[in-house]
């Protein structure tokens, strides 16, 4: 006879709220690769949310130029900033090019391209590759091309995936996630939300992530 499922044998989920362009993101997705490290006795169902850290750029994207002059000032002000981080993301074993000149893309497609590789498991490796093309290689994620290889290279169908961008699929489901993530009050990217009970903002250490995770997961056990 089957034993039946308890609270310490399901997954935890951990519903992470992000946006590919976002630098603290691309760095609190390897620490939380890093704190699952150090918690492998708990088994976890992570699940990524889209969110738009810059919901007024336009649908095509803007030059980066006048991205980072809208958003920072100057691009100069911007790379003074942007030093600390690219030494943080160098820390983690990321690279954090501050040579990005491609245009800044509007990340609804991105988005959607995470939500059909979450359909084969692959969210995380398509959430992955996209913040790379981003951040170290500065590709143009408004360039369709671009987007259809990306899927292509997590296990995506690149024409199933090309027809679809071309079409309206799931734009909708996207924009009211990213909007419920903004209702719920989340204003800074990333969000972790434990179990759905708990959530941590910012780009935390991997021991702080883990504790976090540890706590909820015994605090679940004992409600069981």
């Amino acid at each position: 006879m089957t034993e039946p499922e308890t609270a310490t044998t399901t997954p935890l989920t951990i519903d992470v709220v992000s946006d590919v362009v976002c630098p603290w993101c691309f760095i609190g997705k390897r620490r939380l690769e890093k704190a699952l490290a150090l918690v492998p006795e708990i088994p976890v169902e992570v699940r990524f949310h889209p969110y738009f850290l810059n919901p007024w750029v336009p649908a095509e994207g803007m030059t980066r130029t006048d991205y980072l002059t809208a958003k920072f000032g100057s691009v100069e002000q911007y790379k003074s900033m942007a030093q600390r981080v690219a030494a943080i993301a160098a820390e983690e074993g990321l690279v954090y090019a501050l040579t990005n000149d491609a245009r800044q893309p509007n990340t609804t497609d991105c988005h959607r391209l995470i939500l059909w590789a979450s359909a084969i498991g692959k969210a995380a490796e398509m959430k992955q590759r996209l913040m790379e093309l981003y951040f170290s290689e500065g590709a143009d994620l408004t360039d369709r091309d671009v987007l259809v290889n990306a899927a292509a290279q997590i296990g995506l169908d690149a024409e199933k995936v090309r027809a679809l961008l071309a079409t309206d699929t799931d734009l909708a489901r996207v924009s009211a996630a990213a909007e419920n993530a903004r209702d719920a009050g989340i204003q800074g990217v990333p969000t972790f939300i434990l179990g759905s009970a708990y959530a941590l903002s910012g780009a935390q250490e991997p021991a702080v992530l883990a504790d976090a995770i540890r706590q909820v997961a015994q605090g679940r056990g004992s409600a069981a």
